[in-house]
């Protein structure tokens, strides 16, 4: 019987890289005492060189196995997250997974050496956009760890499956149903620049506007980055200064609740006066007063997909490099035409 010999990359074999002792790499990694920034630069290296992974991931890595995925959000902030998480529970308790979920505001200032999830205590992670930095996927990446993304291509050189919705035809598909509706002064409110799901909603937005040789109007959109208090000043800022809209469309359903809010502020009516519409169909969007005409994005499904395709890599087979899930149209009372009637 033979026996297998370990190949765990330790502390000493860093700090013997770095040509430092093992205490020096300990407070450093640990930040736990003064290191100086030559030094620090040079175990940083020795780290990544090394693929070093810190101690706390030492009994899960020697069972190779965690039986855990990992969740990176932003912020929850909504419905949205809850119907997302939803979907990936599905798939992960039916494959007899636990799910580890971490929530993070500031990707930016994620120690990459320390992530808070992991080959240290799971199998395999599930990214939502804009959760990690570029340099934390590379190191990821770099040892071979398991990761699907959420709406987020992958940085140049990588090879890592995404999940995402059809933006661009669903927001093409809800202006022309506003041209369709009489609707030519129509307002977007645009999701964060940063983020792809707010750029192929804006390009749909945009190509519908041309197709329908209506020009395009800078002063009719703003980036309401998601975020329904920031939708209710813009809007409230446009009929202030008199910038005449007949409908808005908001790339998300949390923004276009908060112009319902500030058109009905400004003593007008949904949709009689300004038609308002969404995107995402999130499960509070049927329940606005009036109930919000938007695109439906296949959230849970996105979510369920994620976890599909990720527990594919987990158990060493090929996954999908891109999963492009349709949307459609639901149409309610904001935008003054229901069922096919006209208002």
């Amino acid at each position: 019987m033979t026996s297998k010999v370990s190949t765990r990359i330790t502390i000493e074999d860093v700090a013997e890289r770095a040509g430092v002792s093992a205490m020096t790499v300990s407070r450093l990694l640990n930040d736990t005492g003064p290191v100086s920034d030559r030094t620090a630069e040079k175990i940083h290296a020795a780290v990544l060189e090394l693929n070093y992974i810190p101690h706390q991931g030492a009994r899960a890595l020697a069972a190779q196995k965690t039986n855990t995925i990992g969740l990176i959000l932003p912020e929850m902030s909504d419905i949205f997250f809850f119907q997302l998480i939803h979907g990936i529970q599905q798939i992960v308790a039916q494959q007899r997974y636990d799910l580890l979920i971490h929530s993070t505001t500031n990707p930016e200032e994620l120690n990459v050496l320390n992530l808070p999830l992991g080959r240290h205590n799971s199998d395999g992670l599930i990214i939502f956009t804009d959760s990690l930095n570029e340099t934390a996927l590379r190191r990821l990446n770099r040892i071979q760890f398991p990761m699907v993304l959420l709406h987020q291509t992958p940085p140049d050189g990588l090879e890592i499956p995404v999940v995402a919705f059809e933006n661009k035809d669903g927001a093409y598909q809800m202006v022309e149903h506003l041209v369709r509706c009489g609707h030519e002064r129509i307002a977007f409110l645009a999701g964060d620049s940063k983020n792809e799901d707010s750029y192929w909603r804006e390009k749909g937005y945009r190509e519908a506007l041309a197709a329908h040789d209506i020009p395009f109007d800078p002063n009719l959109l703003a980036a309401a980055r998601f975020d329904e208090e920031t939708a209710v000043s813009i809007v409230a800022q446009w009929l202030n200064e008199g910038i005449v809209a007949d409908a808005i469309f908001a790339a998300d359903d949390v923004s276009a609740r908060g112009a319902i809010r500030a058109v009905k502020a400004a003593g007008q009516r949904v949709p009689e006066d300004i038609a308002v519409v969404g995107f995402d169909d999130a499960l509070l969007s049927q329940y606005t007063d009036p109930p919000l005409t938007t695109v439906r994005a296949p959230i849970e499904e996105a979510g369920r997909a994620a976890a599909t395709q990720l527990i594919r890599l987990i158990h060493g087979e090929p996954a999908d490099s891109l999963t492009l899930l349709p949307t459609e149209l639901v149409i309610r009372r904001s935008c003054g035409w229901e069922d096919g009637r006209s208002p």
